[in-house]
């Protein structure tokens, strides 16, 4: 798919990958995916997972969360979601340090959509603009988010109308992450 978030994205992770590789590493790892089934897995050893980002065909989507909210997402949130299979990123936004999530695979694509879907109902008993997360940070009231209504990537306070605009869009935001080297 050429799509400026499919190039982004996939510019990211081979930014990421050769972080890795350029720090002696090889492939990312993790011990947290142990035992998962997806095409990116490299090699499981019983105690840690490598994988590297694959190319996803066809495009996953989104559209289980669209229907059960009954809101049109985001093509930026479809796209980010539905182009690869990869283990979550570290990365690094102008100091601020998180998980990019990724979908591990179709099994790990279901129980996103699951979390999506509470996160957006949650938002519209709470009246707040509709966002889509993309990042984890250590602070767990913290998320990094993409707007539904404008694309702008955010740091959103869970439950509160608390948004800090990071970057206008994913495709920016994606271009300026850097890759982070974490160990098991």
């Amino acid at each position: 798919m050429n799509h400026p978030v499919a190039d982004a994205l996939s510019d990211f992770s081979s930014r990421f990958l050769q972080a890795w590789c350029d720090a002696g590493q090889g492939f990312p790892r993790s011990e947290d995916l142990v035992g998962l089934e997806s095409p990116c897995v490299e090699h499981d050893s019983g105690y840690e997972v490598t994988w590297k980002p694959v190319k996803r065909e066809p495009q996953g989507n989104l559209a289980g969360v669209e229907k059960g909210i009954e809101l049109r997402l985001h093509e930026d949130i479809k796209v980010f979601y539905g182009v690869q299979f990869s283990g979550d990123m570290a990365a690094s936004f102008r100091g601020l340090e998180f998980e990019l999530l990724q979908v591990f695979s179709e099994e790990d694509e279901l129980r996103l959509q699951e979390n999506i879907l509470g996160h957006l109902v949650m938002q519209r008993r709470l009246k707040l603009k509709p966002t889509v997360f993309i990042g984890a940070l250590d602070a767990e009231d913290k998320v990094i988010s993409i707007c539904n209504l404008t694309g702008q990537v955010i740091l959103e306070t869970l439950g509160k109308d608390i948004r800090d605009v990071l970057a206008a869009d994913i495709e920016t935001f994606l271009q300026e992450l850097q890759p982070v080297v974490r160990g098991c």
